[in-house]
């Protein structure tokens, strides 16, 4: 399935999108629930009741997941989730492989679980994205920084949020350039780390030249 070598210790652009450049988001309900799928399944910790935490993430945009619960997450997790950005047919994230296999274990419980909540909402059957997820590795420094700022720029495609992309609400950027939304499940000091504030950063992401070094 991967054209290259995953380890632990490594960084990668990992995204996908929808079969045939069709939608994989339809409404925010969508968005909540990939939201909290790549947030909640960095480790092997069940949710037999995800349900719940979307209507809680609906009325007060947060999970009602406990500490204790999120704590566990944080000391299993076998990826480290850095940055993400959900677009309608498609996504990207930027992670870290923490375990052996991680990123794999970590895909397939994520898209296995959006796939099925998906057919089951739209009636529909069969494959959701478009084949496997795409992993690039991160082989150095500059090529993480503007990475994430590509990923970060992405809602510019969308004409409503054409230079208001650090309002976008399904995106890291907002988490990196203000207050972190979702504490050690989303951990960017990676990139934070290398700019002396937050204002710097967002600088950073606003003046990058047109053609960015995804890859």
């Amino acid at each position: 399935m991967r054209n290259i070598k995953i380890a632990p210790g490594e960084y990668y652009h990992v995204l996908n999108r929808g079969v045939n450049k069709q939608l994989i988001f339809h409404d925010d309900s969508d968005k909540i629930r990939f939201l909290f799928l790549i947030l909640y399944f960095q480790s092997p910790v069940e949710f037999p009741q995800i349900g719940r935490s979307i209507k809680s993430f609906v009325k007060h945009r947060v999970f009602d997941i406990n500490k204790e619960t999120q704590q566990k997450i944080v000391k299993a997790k076998f990826v480290e989730l850095t940055s993400f950005c959900l677009m309608p047919n498609h996504f990207h994230l930027i992670m870290k492989e923490v375990e052996e296999n991680g990123t794999a274990r970590y895909m397939q419980r994520v898209l296995n679980s959006y796939t099925k909540y998906y057919n089951t909402k739209y009636h529909k059957s069969g494959h959701l994205f478009q084949g496997p997820y795409k992993a690039v590795h991160v082989s150095n420094n500059k090529q993480l920084l503007y990475l994430s700022t590509y990923v970060h720029r992405n809602p510019r495609e969308l004409k409503e949020w054409k230079n208001k992309e650090s309002d976008y609400p399904w995106s890291s950027y907002q988490d990196l350039i203000s207050k972190n939304r979702f504490e050690e499940l989303l951990v960017f000091d990676i990139i934070n780390g290398q700019f002396e504030n937050k204002d710097e950063y967002d600088e950073f992401v606003k003046t990058s030249p047109a053609k960015l070094l995804e890859d």
